[in-house]
């Protein structure tokens, strides 16, 4: 029953969808790293739904930093974040039929049917705020030392926003900022008609998710159990909905020849750099220096309003159901800054183990 990511820096979740509050608690961070509470709040504002594309579900997240921090800084203790649950209706849930593509009949199967069944319970995308709330304290401990990332919607419903350009800082900078991460506004525009189209027919869409890092030095990740690639992918895989995970050219590099899938390397400012990046900043499980590029596919969201098949794991009988309550038609725009978290996560825990945990603090004070 393990709810706790890391190594030398871990996360751990707790709290359900309609429980009383969520939170994280972080441990093995640094002293002397700065909180800006104001930039959690702005992260978490990109998690809220807005619009016909999201629930109708509205939480504040008013969330409270309650141990781990003292005049602003970390103070190296466990770090605590608690966000309440205000804007539940218990009464659309009800134990029975378990609902397709959800946790619901896994946690059963696992709990026994004592686990929270309300709006998925601990199983809930709600949960993933407190993640939000703790990745945004990494982020600003890894913008610090220039380690720059950023998500955009690489595709939703069959639409694809433009690539990234030359200019990618200028970019990421941008899709930090929006609600609705994609390059070209024009095709958000699309895509966000798309999920209205699906939702007018009681349906759901999906997406993919293409994130960049910049700034990681190279030597960080093992060469076996603890790539990079396989730490990260342990932590995106937590993201409830994502059901893939590549990095750089991912699959497509099994149709090519290995003179186009190797990175030539040459020297640029005094440094060995690659001149494709179709290994997405990856080799041998350790990061090159190059742009770490990878990318997450999220599949629909499993609460729709069309009658579905299903089974009551209380009597073993098949039944029709039909979901009530507010879901989301699409979830892949509010996943991109949980990836976006857990990324930064992930990275701190490799950075502290490759560099010591005081690396990620701003200074150092040696009495």
């Amino acid at each position: 029953m393990k709810n706790t990511f890391g190594t030398s820096v871990t996360v751990t979740l707790f709290g359900e969808s309609h429980g009383p509050e969520i939170g994280a608690v972080i441990d093995g961070l640094a002293p002397g790293i700065p909180v800006d509470e104001s930039f959690i709040a702005s992260r978490l504002t990109l998690r809220r739904p807005a619009g016909r594309v999201s629930t109708a579900r509205r939480e504040a997240d008013a969330f409270r930093v309650v141990s781990g921090v003292f005049e602003g800084r970390t103070t190296g203790t466990p770090l605590a974040i608690l966000i309440p649950n205000a804007d539940t209706r218990s009464g659309d849930y009800q134990r029975g039929p378990a609902r397709p593509g959800h946790a619901d009949f896994t946690a059963f199967a696992k709990y026994h049917g004592f686990e929270d069944y309300r709006g998925g319970g601990h199983f809930s995308g709600r949960v993933t705020a407190a993640l939000v709330a703790a990745g945004a304290v990494v982020l600003g401990a890894l913008n610090a030392k220039g380690i720059l990332l950023g998500t955009h919607i690489a595709r939703c419903a069959g639409i694809d926003d433009a690539p990234f350009g030359e200019n990618i800082v200028a970019a990421l900078e941008k899709l930090n900022e929006m609600p609705f991460a994609v390059l070209d506004e024009a095709r958000g525009e699309m895509m966000r008609e798309a999920i209205e189209a699906a939702a007018a027919r009681g349906d759901s869409v999906g997406g993919i998710l293409e994130t960049v890092v910049l700034g990681l030095p190279a030597g960080i990740g093992e060469p076996w159990f603890d790539t990079m690639e396989g730490v990260l992918s342990h932590a995106l895989f937590s993201v409830p909905a994502v059901k893939g995970v590549e990095f750089g050219s991912g699959f497509a590099l099994a149709d090519m020849y290995g003179s186009e899938a190797n990175d030539p390397l040459r020297v640029r400012d005094s440094r060995p750099v690659t001149v494709t990046n179709h290994n997405g900043g990856v080799n041998g499980g350790i990061t090159n220096g190059m742009p770490l590029k990878f990318r997450c596919a999220v599949k629909p969201t499993p609460s729709i309003a069309l009658e579905q098949l299903t089974v009551n794991p209380l009597t073993g009988e098949e039944t029709l159901l039909r979901v009530a309550g507010r879901h989301d038609p699409a979830i892949v725009h509010r996943a991109r800054i949980v990836v976006d978290s857990v990324t930064a996560l992930a990275l701190a825990d490799l950075l502290a183990l490759r560099f010591g945990t005081d690396w990620l603090a701003e200074y150092n004070c040696e009495l």
